[in-house]
């Protein structure tokens, strides 16, 4: 049986991080759930055209309502990708049908869990949302993953000291990546963290600050 495996992106993969990602799956069925991001069809359409060859996506969609079979659709993947968009919507939405609990049967399972932005943030126990307004805020998460993280760490402004002030303040203490980097968990380890841009790190954040966590540039 595989080991549980979460890759969580600090932001949209290019192509090596993508790669990467997929070099860790135990095979090629792939899992698109674009729930945050209103599951506009054209973007499911791009990534069937980014996946050609690289992978077999199959889409799922929770409107007007999920497939009857949603927990073996799950269950025969060997990734479930998880796009940005409306974290506290997605979670509102996986909760009514139960797949919060399908996701950790699938993650338990060795179905590898991956996503960024909405899709980083849900598996910890909290995260850094915009979910409720352009200011950030934080949200309850699925809680597979201890602590909590921020995605966009470089790439937004205000994250950086909203999440490190929530941190100081008694928020639980966690993880915060720059776009174009990716923290590797097996089980509720973070066995790696790699980049595919130079200077993109990933940072421990505790309340008497940050530190930059070790990072490989992917070849």
């Amino acid at each position: 049986m595989n080991s549980p495996q979460i890759v969580g992106l600090g932001g949209h993969p290019d192509d090596p991080m993508l790669d990467y990602v997929l070099g860790l799956a135990r095979g090629r069925r792939l899992l698109y759930v674009p729930t945050a991001g209103n599951e506009d069809p054209t973007y499911a359409v791009g990534w069937y055209e980014r996946l050609r060859g690289r992978a077999e996506l199959t889409p799922l969609f929770f409107y007007p309502w999920p497939p009857a079979d949603l927990r073996a659709v799950a269950l025969a993947q060997d990734v479930i990708l998880v796009p940005g968009g409306n974290t506290a919507n997605m979670l509102a939405i996986w909760r009514v049908h139960g797949f919060d609990a399908i996701l950790r049967e699938a993650w338990q399972a060795g179905v590898l869990l991956t996503g960024w932005s909405a899709g980083m943030i849900c598996w910890f126990d909290h995260g850094v949302t915009d979910s409720f307004g352009p200011e950030l805020s934080p949200l309850e998460c699925l809680g597979l993953l201890p602590g909590s993280a921020c995605p966009h760490y470089d790439a937004e402004d205000q994250r950086r000291p909203v999440y490190t002030r929530l941190v100081a303040d008694g928020f639980p203490p966690g993880v915060a990546a720059d776009d174009d980097v990716a923290l590797h968990y097996i089980g509720a380890e973070l066995r790696e963290t790699v980049t595919s841009r130079e200077g993109a790190a990933a940072y421990r954040v505790e309340p008497d600050g940050e530190r930059a966590l070790e990072t490989r540039l992917l070849a």
